[in-house]
C-alpha cells in the first residue's frame, strides 16, 4: 500500500479571481516556464467565455469543472495472469487534475487558432456540456460501466 503524500505541493490562489483551481489550470497550462503568458491565454479565454454565456468567471469555471470531472475511472489492474479494467471511484484531487487536463488536450487538439480562442470555445463547449472534454467523461463513464462485472476486483 502507498504512502500518504506528507509535503504536497498547495498551490496559491490567483491574483485577479482568488481561486486555486483557476491558478491550477495556468499552471497546466504554461509550457517552459512562461507564466505570465499562460496567464493572459486562461485569462483571456475565461473573460471571453464568461461573456458569452452571460455568467461571473467564478461560476462559469466551477460549473465547467462539474461538467468535466469524471466520477468513475477504469484502473488496469493483473490477477491471474490477465489483465482486468476495474472501475474505481475519482479522488477529488484526481477528478480536478483530469478535468483539467482534459479541457487543454481538447484545446490543443483543435488547429488554427490562437491558443487563447481554442480554449474559450472548449471552456463555452464545457458549460454548455458539450464539446471533446465532456466526451471523453463520458467515454470513461460508459468504459466503467461496461467493466463493471470486474468491481469485486478493486483493492
Amino acid at each position: 500500500m502507498r504512502r500518504k503524500v506528507k509535503n504536497r505541493n498547495l498551490v496559491e490562489a490567483d491574483q485577479k479571481y482568488e481561486s486555486k483551481e483557476i491558478s491550477k489550470f495556468i499552471n497546466y497550462v504554461m509550457w517552459g516556464g512562461k507564466k505570465s503568458i499562460a496567464e493572459s491565454i486562461v485569462y483571456g479565454a475565461l473573460e471571453g467565455a464568461a461573456a458569452k454565456s452571460n455568467v461571473p468567471v467564478n461560476d462559469l469555471f466551477n460549473k465547467v469543472l462539474e461538467n468535466v470531472s469524471p466520477v468513475m475511472e477504469i484502473r488496469a489492474r493483473r490477477i491471474g495472469g490477465a489483465n482486468y479494467q476495474v472501475p474505481r471511484e475519482v479522488r477529488p484531487e484526481r477528478r480536478v487534475q483530469l478535468a483539467l487536463r482534459w479541457i487543454i488536450d481538447a484545446s490543443r487538439a483543435k488547429k488554427g487558432k490562437p491558443m487563447n480562442a481554442k480554449l474559450e470555445e472548449e471552456l463555452v463547449l464545457a458549460f454548455k456540456s458539450e464539446g471533446s472534454a465532456v466526451k471523453k467523461k463520458e467515454e470513461t463513464h460508459r468504459m466503467a460501466e461496461a467493466n463493471k462485472a470486474f468491481a469485486h476486483f478493486a483493492w
